[in-house]
């Protein structure tokens, strides 16, 4: 099924540092639309009823082994049976033999199919362009928030505007934390269970803070304060303080938000005058570092106190209250 999102044949030669071999027109104007990379046998071997033209062609040792086992007519009828069906793009291993990708260039020139050549071997080109295509081609959606790299994990800062995200941010990069983007973070689904953000490339590592206006976080604290992409793992929903709102005290609860599908742990953390938010994110992402290594600190308190997990999801007191023998 062709995809929804497309990325230019040329990004992907760059990316996979591929040589072509012949191209029909320029590689720009050149689009993929499949993130599945097939391995053509089934249609050099004359089953070629479920072909998906829109996918890249792999050809490998496999099949250059088959090719080389027919004579040479009914090798012919079998490159131009795959070729004829316009594959979106035709690459060459390095296992795959100078000879018989020579024999595809009058076929392709025909059909008009961009034929690509490798220096890698098959296996490798294969896990390679396909975790490309899995990130270029994922299903995406843009969210109003700020992404931060911060102690190696990805927190995504969300809350409304004026709430003081790019500021807390500032101060983060103070800290030896990464920006990635600032008010708008494109969200790709890369698996079932994986988030990556970045930044529109038009706004790339521009900052805006209200009362000085824009700044290009780049140049103002150096390449070392900004990233281009990083996973998401963690969620932090700033709020202003409501008095009315029973806020978690012991970080039992698992609060989660759905992002393209993907439950993404999630804090809230209530905003009010006094409160260094850049220090309590740099504290929840080291504590939620702890958690996926298996250190659960409430849990270890409670244990400690002799209270079972139940009793922390009620009005605990206030620590200076407990009394502990």
């Amino acid at each position: 099924m062709k995809g929804k999102y497309s990325v230019p044949l040329s990004k992907i030669i760059r990316s996979e540092q591929l040589t072509p071999v012949y191209l029909p027109r320029e590689p720009e104007e050149i689009t993929i639309t499949s993130m599945e990379v097939n391995r053509p046998g089934l249609i050099l071997a004359r089953h070629d009823n479920n072909f998906l033209p829109e996918r890249i062609e792999l050809l490998g040792h496999s099949e250059y082994l088959y090719l080389e086992e027919l004579n040479e007519q009914i090798r012919r009828e079998s490159i131009e049976r795959l070729l004829k069906a316009c594959p979106a793009a035709v690459i060459f291993s390095i296992d795959f033999k100078e000879d018989l990708a020579d024999e595809c260039i009058p076929f392709a020139e025909q059909y008009g199919v961009p034929l690509l050549r490798t220096e890698k071997e098959t296996s490798f080109i294969m896990s390679s362009l396909v975790s490309y295509l899995n990130v270029e081609l994922a299903e995406r959606q843009t969210v109003h928030g700020v992404l931060v790299e911060v102690s190696g994990e990805g927190v995504l800062i969300m809350g409304e505007s004026g709430v003081g995200k790019s500021e807390t941010v500032v101060e983060l990069i103070k800290r030896g934390n990464r920006l990635v983007a600032d008010d708008a973070v494109e969200v790709r689904r890369v698996s079932n269970k994986t988030l990556v953000g970045s930044a529109p490339e038009n706004i790339r590592h521009f900052m805006e803070l209200r009362g000085i206006g824009i700044i290009d976080a780049r140049r103002v604290f150096g390449m070392g304060a900004v990233k281009m992409t990083e996973r998401i793992d963690l969620v932090i929903n700033l709020e202003p303080w409501d008095d009315t709102k029973a806020y978690e005290r012991m970080g039992l609860a698992d609060e989660t938000m759905d992002i393209l599908g993907v439950d993404v742990p999630m804090y809230t953390v209530p905003v009010n005058p006094g409160r260094n938010l850049a220090i309590i994110i740099e504290v929840a992402a080291i504590n939620f570092r702890l958690k996926k290594m298996g250190h659960n600190s409430a849990k270890e308190l409670l244990e400690g106190l002799g209270m079972t997990e139940d009793a922390g999801s009620i009005d605990v007191p206030e620590v200076d209250s407990w009394h502990v023998n």
